[in-house]
């Protein structure tokens, strides 16, 4: 029920139930005092005397005097199985740190996540990832987490395939990073990510307030979604400051090509380059470097994403990091709650990133 409509003990019982039942207290635990319980719900003390009354009547706390209150395990939910459907998981970086934040988080501590094993010689990644939905749905998973894929024009009708399995499966599906469908396509499962359109606006107005006045921005082609919101954003600083589409370009190329990177360089002259993410800029400045051009000499270079190489390039990255951690961390909590509640709305769940500064953008 919603909050509004429930009396506030009635609230406070059945959020620290769904917490024990998820597993964020093991069996035999000391939950919170009543004193940080009151900090936490903003409650008076009586209204969570009461609700810690009512969960000690129902068997699922035991209040022990002087010492607190233990979880007693009685109303705890069996352990669950999760499957990791990331058929990007060796291509993007951020993906080990998402499942490792899961792994770590206490949530996790009750159930199992399972990895899909490698595809075999010579399958497709598209083939691969649905025959992965095929095997959670013949094992009854209890949720899958789904890194939707990209780079191929087959990947969009893969992604679609499975999703509808999975639903028609009754398997509740938190996808990572990025959406099923593209923009504007309203989607109909919880996505925990990062807002990309922001995180594009914010790396070009950095380089836009350390006087560059001729920007581009480099990107693969038939990226995801998350690389064209990444776009929009960077136009979108570019108009606020001023500049005109010539002088704010966006190239669709291989970063690792000297033709491509000759023709930025040599056409657009940029002062500044944000990158869709550091893979790309990573690529980018190893191929400037054979070329002749020196960051942040010639032009100014930054990403997004932070991954763990971003400060051991030959000039250390200026990125948007991502809070992978915490982002594996509220992806399983909005499972468990997805599992508890399948009557909710499907939500976007985005986390706050922050700019670090390193010595490719020239400000250091």
């Amino acid at each position: 029920m919603p909050r509004h409509s429930q009396p506030k003990h009635a609230h406070v019982f059945a959020t620290l139930q769904r917490e024990i039942g998820s597993g964020r207290w093991k069996r035999g635990e000391r939950l919170p005092s009543e004193s940080e319980l009151v900090d936490r719900f903003g409650l008076s003390r009586i209204t969570v005397g009461r609700a810690m009354r009512d969960l000690q009547a129902a068997g699922i706390v035991d209040r022990r005097a002087g010492s607190g209150s233990y979880v007693s395990g009685v109303s705890a939910q069996p352990s669950l199985a999760f499957g990791l459907l990331i058929p990007n998981l060796g291509e993007s970086e951020i993906f080990e740190p998402i499942c490792r934040g899961m792994m770590a988080s206490p949530l996790a501590r009750e159930h199992d996540l399972l990895w899909g094993s490698a595809p075999s010689s010579g399958a497709s990644r598209e083939s691969a990832a649905w025959a992965l939905c095929q095997h959670y749905i013949e094992r009854r998973v209890s949720g899958v987490f789904f890194a939707p894929l990209e780079f191929s024009d087959a990947s969009a009708a893969t992604n679609q395939r499975i999703g509808d399995a999975l639903d028609a499966a009754g398997i509740p599906l938190v996808l990572l990073d990025r959406p099923l469908h593209p923009w504007p396509e309203e989607g109909r499962h919880d996505l925990v990510g990062i807002d990309n359109r922001r995180a594009g606006y914010v790396m070009a107005t950095h380089l836009l307030r350390l006087g560059c006045t001729r920007l581009a921005f480099v990107g693969l082609p038939n990226a995801a979604s998350t690389v064209n919101a990444r776009e929009t954003g960077y136009r979108e600083a570019a108009r606020r400051f001023g500049l005109s589409p010539e002088q704010a370009r966006v190239h669709r190329v291989d970063p690792d090509g000297a033709g491509a990177v000759a023709t930025i360089m040599g056409d657009d002259q940029p002062h500044g380059i944000v990158c869709a993410n550091d893979r790309t800029a990573g690529q980018l400045m190893h191929a400037m470097r054979r070329l002749g051009f020196q960051v942040p000499r010639d032009t100014r270079l930054v990403g997004i994403d932070d991954v763990e190489y971003a400060r051991l390039l030959p000039v250390p990255l200026t990125t948007l990091r991502q809070p992978t951690q915490h982002m594996g961390e509220t992806a399983l909590a909005a499972m468990l709650d997805r599992v508890q509640h399948r009557e909710l709305p499907p939500r976007d769940i985005r986390l706050h990133c922050e700019v670090v500064v390193r010595e490719s953008c020239g400000a250091r």
